[in-house]
């Protein structure tokens, strides 16, 4: 007999990583995913009584509004842990009948994704939360299967939880066939008597974030090649190899994204502080020069606003950012993304209030702020240029896709709907093959 079984979300999240907005344009309102990032509720399965699911009719009425967004959405970067296994619950309890055969492949899709790429334990918690509700349907039967026959850790698992495991595969099959299975030695690891020790479940196989691995120790030339190469180019100056380099690895950063047919403007910071010094010199820089060679190979309408900087391009200068959002909200784009350090020395605090007041002036795009970074570790509680702009930092050249998606996530647009739900898809092809 397994004892109360639940999931908590207990995922660290760190100042602007996880503000991420989907158009309702798509179906999915801004508000739940945002929930999906930051609500840290239990889900409990206890050993009597109900599943306990705080905020389950906020799930079910996303999931109706539109399955195919909702079950998308567990892939967008910084959702819980614990929030995504919510959305394979929800998957696995609702009847799929009379779902159209495109949306219905998706859902299979991004339910064995996420079935197979969580904590494992998670899941099993999960599936016995569908066997409490008495959920029958197909999709129950196969996620179940594939959970305890398919996964690369599915020998631990079973070791580590082999209770629950059995009960979810009874549930799955029904008891007498599952059984029978067991008795014609087809299941035999399902059944063995479980040892005395205490087994840990299984690691996540999956980054469902796709966030990449992360150097232990940060330097200037390790958080990524496209930003380790234009630190070579700003320390020693432009060459053809590094240009081809760097165009090389911006390719690779963008292969198979979207297009964005709309106008971004991207105001870039290029005052003195953002050279940086000592063993961080031009990190920050290079970022920021990273995001800007993405956005030109993803964006057709790209409009690029500079900060400060000296005549040879070099930075250099103060740092005026409300001036330059000014100066790019008259190119009228769909949004406007200020790079930046943080550091605000012209008029400390105008940017935050040119920003609050451009609604008001008859401005529709939302200013977003990225906060460009050394490392996951550095102290940014000095440098908030931004109060009350949505904010995220980044400081790896693995972060620029997500960051990309979290800018455009802030326009209310048909076509940064379509974008995102194209980029959605990608990501979920790549898990995909991940997972092969």
């Amino acid at each position: 007999m397994h004892g109360p079984e639940s999931i908590k979300d207990n995922t660290t999240k760190t100042a602007g990583s996880t503000d991420f907005l989907v158009p309702n344009v798509i179906g999915v309102t801004n508000t739940f995913v945002h929930h999906l990032q930051h609500h840290d509720g239990v889900l409990r399965v206890p050993r009597a009584g109900a599943v306990v699911w705080d905020d389950e009719e906020l799930h079910v009425a996303a999931h109706r509004a539109d399955p195919e967004g909702y079950a998308l959405s567990a892939l967008a970067p910084g959702a819980l842990a614990g929030q995504r296994a919510r959305i394979l619950l929800r998957l696995l309890t609702a009847s799929w009948a009379g779902i159209e055969p495109g949306t219905r492949d998706t859902l299979n899709r991004v339910t064995r994704v996420l079935a197979l790429g969580l904590p494992p334990a998670d899941v099993l918690t999960v599936l016995l939360a569908a066997r409490r509700r008495r959920a029958n349907h197909k999709h129950v039967t196969r996620t179940t299967l594939a959970v305890l026959f398919e996964h690369p850790h599915a020998a631990e698992l079973i070791r580590a939880r082999r209770g629950m495991a059995v009960d979810c595969f009874e549930h799955a099959l029904g008891k007498a066939t599952a059984r029978g299975r067991y008795a014609a030695g087809g299941v035999a690891a399902l059944y063995e008597p479980a040892g005395t020790a205490v087994l840990a479940p299984p690691p996540a196989t999956l980054d469902l974030d796709l966030a990449g691995e992360r150097p232990g120790t940060v330097t200037a030339t390790n958080r990524g090649d496209l930003a380790a190469t234009l630190v070579h180019a700003l320390r020693g100056g432009p060459s053809a190899e590094l240009e081809a380099a760097a165009d090389g690895y911006a390719r690779a950063l963008t292969d198979g994204m979207p297009r964005y047919g709309g106008r971004i403007a991207l105001v870039v910071d290029a005052s003195a502080s953002m050279r940086g010094y000592g063993n961080r010199e031009w990190a920050v820089m290079s970022q920021v020069a990273a995001l800007r060679m993405v956005l030109d190979r993803l964006c057709e309408r790209l409009v690029v606003v500079q900060a400060g900087g000296l005549p040879d391009g070099r930075p250099g200068g103060h740092t005026d950012l409300a001036g330059a959002v000014l100066d790019a909200v008259a190119h009228e784009p769909d949004v406007v993304a200020v790079a930046s350090d943080g550091y605000e020395n012209v008029y400390p605090g105008d940017l935050a209030r040119v920003a609050a007041a451009l609604p008001g002036a008859g401005v529709r795009a939302p200013v977003v702020f990225c906060q460009a970074a050394f490392g996951r570790a550095d102290d940014l509680s000095l440098r908030r240029a931004a109060d009350g702009l949505p904010l995220r930092t980044f400081w790896h050249s693995a972060d620029l896709a997500a960051l990309v998606l979290w800018m455009l996530s802030h326009v209310d647009g048909a076509e940064a709907g379509r974008w995102i739900g194209r980029e959605l898809r990608r990501r979920l092809d790549v898990l995909e093959v991940q997972l092969r």
